[in-house]
């Protein structure tokens, strides 16, 4: 009998009973509005702040309303004008290159390699033409952090890292998001914690932080924030910075604040699916495992494997067989972008040139979702039927 998976691959395990509780604490009171609160009360927005730059290691920390707002807000606290270009992966979604869009500047795309992995010698050759890198840490693959800092540091590039997928990972244990000046992370409902939508900024950086929180919203209230600088750092920047609300309300906050204790607990979790899906493709032929480099602290929330120099037909082979046993593999190497699978060459409002290495690359990446609701037997199950087709096809071409 053939096997097939039954589950869903959207579908996110429920919001913690403590986060239930102080969500209906705040839907009680009334106060959603981070800057509506009673004497003496400490919003929950601000709360969150604090609990996450403890929890990363950052002096400041702002949360807004999507990880999208918080790139683009970074990308304006660190200077960015209309029509100044800004470096950013070639492989990554349509948010980063939207929050280039959002400040009007252009993006200048950098190749990927089959680690996944922003490619530093691509970024190299491309330094010169930007003062500001958009790291996209795509999928939850962190590159050689060390050495693209030394790169960007040595050539006056300012990194402002896209955590989306990478909370709770690290390099060489430095928390993502904390090698560059801002680092940005969302919590929309298919990352690591989960608000519907949401997004957190942190820096050590005062003046970054001070602009970051009158872009989203402060009306000059800055003083009801607990991880931000003192006063005087507003006081140098609150009359030139603009009002682009943005900011996250305390609903949302409540949601989060128990899901983030419990992030290190959540990773092991996925780790543990992660590990039995790859060990269960490994040696499929035809088949390119995405290794991890000892120094990448994963977050395995979801899952890539390559079929490197594949024809187009036999790929959708591959992705049709699986759907059609209940795995859901998205394929970032179609003309057209479906759901998520957007690429470099499909945002028309951003010119590209057409890179060779990484559209190979891209030709063979299959991507696959990996919610905490999959048991280790789903995944061990998924596995099979991943190996199981790709095999079958790869025989028969």
């Amino acid at each position: 009998m053939t096997e097939r998976f039954t589950g869903s691959f959207t579908q996110q395990e429920p919001i913690p009973d403590e986060g239930i509780s102080a969500a209906l604490e705040v839907l009680n009171h009334g106060r959603l509005h981070r800057y509506n609160t009673g004497p003496d009360e400490l919003s929950e927005t601000a709360c969150l702040e604090q609990e996450f730059a403890q929890l990363v290691g950052a002096k400041y920390c702002l949360a807004v309303a999507s990880g999208g707002y918080a790139m683009a807000t970074a990308l304006r606290a660190v200077g960015v004008k209309p029509g100044d270009k800004v470096l950013t992966n070639a492989f990554t979604l349509a948010p980063v290159p939207g929050a280039i869009a959002a400040v009007a500047a252009e993006p200048v795309f950098v190749g990927v390699t089959e680690a996944l992995t922003i490619d530093l010698e691509d970024l190299a050759a491309k330094l010169d033409q930007s003062q500001v890198l958009l790291l996209s840490h795509m999928r939850g693959h962190l590159c050689d952090m060390d050495a693209l800092m030394a790169m960007c540091d040595a050539a006056g590039v300012t990194v402002i890292e896209d955590c989306a997928h990478t909370m709770g990972g690290a390099w060489n244990e430095v928390p993502s998001g904390r090698h560059g000046a801002v680092g940005c992370y969302s919590a929309q409902t298919y990352k690591h914690v989960n608000s519907g939508e949401g997004g957190l900024f942190v820096t050590d950086d005062a003046e970054i932080a001070a602009r970051a929180i009158i872009l989203s919203g402060s009306y000059m209230l800055y003083e009801r924030h607990l991880a931000a600088p003192g006063p005087e750092v507003f006081e140098r920047v609150k009359y030139v910075t603009p009002n682009i609300s943005g900011r996250m309300d305390n609903l949302r906050a409540a949601i989060l604040r128990p899901q983030l204790r419990a992030l290190d607990t959540q990773v092991e979790r996925w780790n543990a699916r992660y590990r039995v899906l790859e060990e269960g493709v490994r040696d499929t032929p035809g088949l390119t495992i995405v290794e991890r480099p000892e120094a990448e602290s994963i977050v395995g929330s979801s899952f890539q494997v390559l079929l490197l120099d594949w024809t187009e037909a036999a790929v959708q082979e591959v992705v049709q067989r699986c759907g059609t046993r209940g795995v859901e593999l998205k394929w970032f190497g179609a003309a057209e972008p479906v759901a998520f699978t957007s690429r470099y060459d499909s945002w028309r409002y951003a010119a590209s040139e057409k890179m060779e290495k990484t559209d190979r690359v891209l030709a063979g990446v299959l991507d696959m979702r990996v919610p905490l609701t999959f048991s280790l037997d789903d995944c061990a199950l998924i596995a099979r039927i991943i190996r199981a087709e790709v095999s079958a096809v790869f025989q028969g071409s």
